[in-house]
């Protein structure tokens, strides 16, 4: 498992104390994963066609450098 440090304002991080401290969570790493999971599920599609979308444009404009 890696490891990542971040740092997050001082209300988001006022928010994730609560919630670790009425026991919604188990940890700050376990809220923070929840999070970064429900994330990704719903914007992985949007994602992922951003990403083909930034490939195709680079690979058209490589086209018409070389033309």
């Amino acid at each position: 498992m890696k490891t990542v440090q971040v740092e997050l304002p001082d209300k988001l991080a006022a928010e994730v104390e609560a919630l670790v401290g009425t026991g919604w969570f188990g940890s700050e790493g376990e809220l923070i994963r929840a999070a970064l999971l429900e994330f990704l599920r719903r914007n992985r599609t949007d994602l992922l066609e951003g990403f083909m979308r930034e490939d195709i444009q680079w690979a058209l404009s490589r086209k018409e450098q070389s033309a």
